[in-house]
């Protein structure tokens, strides 16, 4: 079933999205990991535990410091409560290579959550992607992520393709 969700998600970011079909949250996305430097969107929620649990580990703000050349974006996602608030508990939000969005959608029913963001599926929480030159290097769709695992993923998307 991983491999699905994978093979679905590169494929679906080879395919090219209308600026028409993207939200204003994702076109602000879209624009950003067009960028040549590496940029790393993550999805997550203030009431996610495992989203909780890395920001409790210190792992966000480390990776930051440690990396100011990456972008970092948050998405705060399936959340009516705003983000922001809560990522300066754990020290986050001040630091330059950090954007933090709210998706207007926050709703968890399955009726009406969002499950997609440009374009590609966005199905659990905390969901983190890495980007350079606007082309999808890595998603991690479940679950916790683990700092040297990331720290490799931006080491090889600075390799040439």
């Amino acid at each position: 079933m991983k491999r699905f969700f994978l093979a679905l998600t590169l494929l679906a970011a080879a395919l090219p999205l209308r600026a028409a079909e993207l939200s204003p949250i994702e076109q602000q996305v879209a624009d950003a990991v067009k960028s040549p430097k590496v940029t790393v969107v993550h999805f997550w929620a203030t009431w996610c535990g495992n989203c909780k649990h890395e920001l409790v580990s210190g792992g966000w703000k480390d990776f930051l410091a440690t990396n100011p050349d990456v972008q970092v974006i948050f998405v705060t996602s399936w959340d009516p409560k705003p983000g922001a608030p809560e990522l300066e508990k754990y020290g986050l939000g001040a630091q330059p290579n950090l954007t933090v969005l709210q998706h207007p959608n926050s709703s968890r029913k399955k009726e009406t959550q969002m499950l997609s963001f440009m374009g590609l599926p966005m199905q659990w929480l905390p969901t983190t992607w890495v980007y350079r030159d606007g082309k999808l290097r890595y998603a991690l769709n479940y679950g916790e992520i683990r700092f040297p695992m990331l720290q490799q993923m931006v080491t090889d998307s600075l390799d040439k393709w």
